[in-house]
């Protein structure tokens, strides 16, 4: 300020209570502007820019939904990670929540007969995983929050993996891929496109325990998406 306007303002008493200050932020807000700023850099990478290393890592680790509270493990999925076939069940039972692998246990025998029955074998050209990484207690069917906070791992394993078909495996699969509540008889027969992948559905091995009569359809299931691969030239 100029000597003669401090001198006018000291003339009408406005000196020197009156005066411009520098507008700086207050210690609360500049601690509240450091912690948004540390909060921001702490915040853990989007699933779809992980690797397969920092997304296994991320998916044992996470909390996205409650269902990590009741876990042993989570259960990302197994298998050849550059397959052409990947396989999508529901969520782990219990035998899968000890074990840390996607489907064991007589579903899994049964999974593991309808491969070979293409020519095709777990972990050759194949992934396996589920739609949830974690088990729902009680083998309930998982909530819609929970199938959204975990969805994006599985759609991070289909660019990574890249697979040429895939295979539905039972109606709540094949509904929260496809987002519709069609039911699944009505799904099954016709080729579907999931994030650009042709999808084909069938019924789950569990439902084929108590169900045999059902094996014919899934035979036609497997023979469609058989077809389809092949129509589609080499990978």
């Amino acid at each position: 300020m100029s000597p003669g306007r401090a001198e006018r303002l000291r003339e009408l008493g406005l000196w020197p209570v009156w005066r411009l200050t520098e507008q700086r932020p207050s210690a609360a807000r500049s601690s509240d502007l450091a912690v948004g700023c540390a909060t921001a850099h702490a915040q853990p990478p989007t699933p779809d820019t992980l690797d397969w290393t920092d997304l296994l890592a991320t998916v044992a680790a996470c909390t996205r939904c409650g269902l990590h509270q009741g876990r042993t493990q989570s259960v990302p999925g197994t298998g050849d990670r550059n397959a052409d076939w990947l396989l999508v069940g529901e969520a782990p039972g219990a035998e899968e929540d000890r074990l840390g692998e996607p489907f064991v246990g007589q579903a899994g025998k049964l999974l593991d007969a309808m491969l070979a029955a293409i020519g095709q074998r777990r972990g050759n050209n194949v992934y396996i995983a589920n739609v949830l990484k974690c088990r729902p207690a009680g083998n309930r069917d998982p909530d819609p929050h929970e199938v959204a906070a975990c969805l994006p791992y599985l759609k991070r394993q289909i660019d990574l993996i890249r697979p040429r078909i895939i295979l539905a495996l039972g109606r709540f699969a094949a509904q929260s891929l496809l987002r519709t509540d069609t039911p699944i008889g009505r799904l099954r027969g016709r080729v579907h496109d999931y994030l650009g992948v042709p999808l084909v559905v069938t019924y789950h091995p569990a439902y084929l325990l108590r169900n045999p009569a059902d094996k014919a359809k899934v035979w036609e299931d497997l023979v469609l998406a058989r077809r389809t691969l092949s129509q589609a030239g080499p990978g």
